[in-house]
């Protein structure tokens, strides 16, 4: 086994431990929740095979749904954002780093955060709008949806800034 493959297994585990353990009971004012496991989707590299990205999506979503016994919302979510990750990154990453290049605060900053922002901002979304079912409280989930958001951002930039740091004198 690779060892790329190894840190995604543990990635994988470690970040539905983090949010079904700790994050789900977190809820501030009662609307905002901090949703962490989209990070594993971040961080595969750009190269990755379509149907492995949606694959594992889907497992992760569907996991996190399972422990919070939530009818489907995450899976379908998470399938989704997975299957469009592909044409979002073309939109933020330039087309010469691909196969192998895994998005990074610390290897492209400005295209990492726009598209951290982009994948929790539609990921939440679709998430709170499935839950709602509704469009009757618009206010509130967009109030539920931008506040998660920020405070996902926020948790996602500070996990990659501490797991990947750059090491002293190494160029950028």
């Amino acid at each position: 086994m690779k060892v790329r493959t190894i840190y995604e297994i543990v990635l994988f585990v470690m970040l539905i431990l983090l949010q079904v353990l700790l994050l789900n009971r977190i809820s501030l004012f009662g609307i905002t929740t901090p949703v962490l496991y989209i990070y594993f989707l971040l961080k595969l590299p750009m190269g990755r095979n379509k149907f492995f990205v949606i694959i594992s999506g889907f497992l992760l979503g569907l996991i996190i749904d399972i422990f919070l016994n939530t009818p489907g919302i995450n899976a379908a979510a998470t399938t989704i954002v997975a299957a469009f990750r592909k044409n979002i990154m073309d939109l933020f990453f330039e087309k010469e780093e691909y196969d192998e290049f895994v998005p990074g605060i610390y290897t492209t900053a400005g295209p990492f955060i726009r598209f951290t922002v982009f994948m929790v901002l539609l990921h939440l979304s679709l998430i709170f709008l499935i839950e709602s079912f509704t469009l009757f409280n618009l206010a509130g989930t967009l109030l539920r949806i931008l506040s998660s958001s920020v405070a996902s951002i926020l948790l996602i930039i500070a996990l990659d800034s501490l797991m990947f740091r750059k090491r002293p004198g190494e160029q950028s």
